[in-house]
């Protein structure tokens, strides 16, 4: 089966459905190569442009995000008045934004670290691939605790 091609109940999103998710939400999973391995980290984002922006400071995240290997964006929700789940990824090169328009225009964008510290780099992920999938949650799948709940539920 192919990417494009759904399961039974699955809709494949549409691009412009998928920055619609993209936009519904300010926070989602970075997928970076770290020395051969994958790494992931969450971060708060805008949509800009049809990209991805985000801060970051110096370290590990933005090394290899800047690696020239692609990377991956992916976030996700639950919609409870529709009992829908929705999943989407960007796939794409990473550039940070270095040239004094970028930064000024950067600067303006309503994007605030959560986390203390000072996060001077402005990334931009341009997608070369863009993919999502809608759902509908299965009505036993919102009463039964599931294996994670059991640490909730002090069972052993």
């Amino acid at each position: 089966m192919t990417a494009r091609e759904a399961s039974p109940g699955i809709e494949n999103l549409s691009p412009s459905q998928c920055w619609e998710m993209f936009r519904s939400t300010d926070f989602g999973r970075l997928a970076v190569v770290v020395e051969g391995h994958p790494e992931i980290f969450p971060i708060n984002y805008v949509v800009d442009h049809g990209s991805i922006v985000f801060r970051t400071a110096r370290g590990t995240k933005l090394d290899s995000t800047l690696s020239g290997v692609n990377v991956a964006f992916e976030t996700d929700g639950y919609t409870p008045a529709t009992n829908t789940a929705w999943s989407v990824v960007i796939k794409g090169p990473a550039e940070r934004l270095s040239s004094i328009e970028d930064v000024l225009a950067s600067s303006m964008l309503p994007l605030f670290p959560w986390q203390s510290g000072e996060k001077s780099n402005f990334v931009r992920i341009v997608p070369i691939e863009i993919t999502g999938r809608r759902f509908r949650v299965q009505p036993v799948a919102r009463r039964r605790p599931g294996l994670s709940d059991a640490r909730r539920l002090n069972v052993e």
